[in-house]
């Protein structure tokens, strides 16, 4: 049974850091395309990063130069650190798993999802 938990979202004061942990098991964590997506009230879910198993990354245009995302294998945990954040970040986060590993962002490919965690960032 795959299952991924999110931890890391709060509440920060635009500019602030948040950093996200996501915790997977019940696959072999070194042959997935991690991904995180967000979703805030009224709108779509959107891909904001992925990155595989060899640590090739993408990112949606909007958070590039402010968010990284990372993962440490031994601890099969992906991270989204997230910095310089403003209000329009402010979304449901949320891990996802590919286990095909097709290497793209649309949320369609992701089976596997976690609860989210809330980020809320203030002005």
């Amino acid at each position: 049974q795959v299952q991924l938990v999110e931890s890391g979202g709060g509440s920060v004061q635009a500019g602030g850091s948040l950093r996200l942990s996501c915790a997977a098991s019940g696959y072999t964590y070194s042959r997935v395309y991690m991904g995180w997506f967000r979703q805030a009230p009224g709108k779509e879910r959107e891909g904001v990063a992925a990155i595989d198993s060899g640590g090739t990354t993408r990112y949606a245009e909007a958070v590039k130069g402010r968010f990284t995302i990372s993962q440490d294998n031994a601890k099969n945990t992906v991270y989204l650190q997230m910095n310089s954040l403003k209000p329009e970040d402010t979304a449901m986060y949320y891990c996802a798993a590919d286990l095909f590993r097709r290497g793209s962002m649309a949320a369609v490919n992701f089976a596997f999802w976690g609860q989210g965690t809330q980020v809320t960032v203030s002005s």
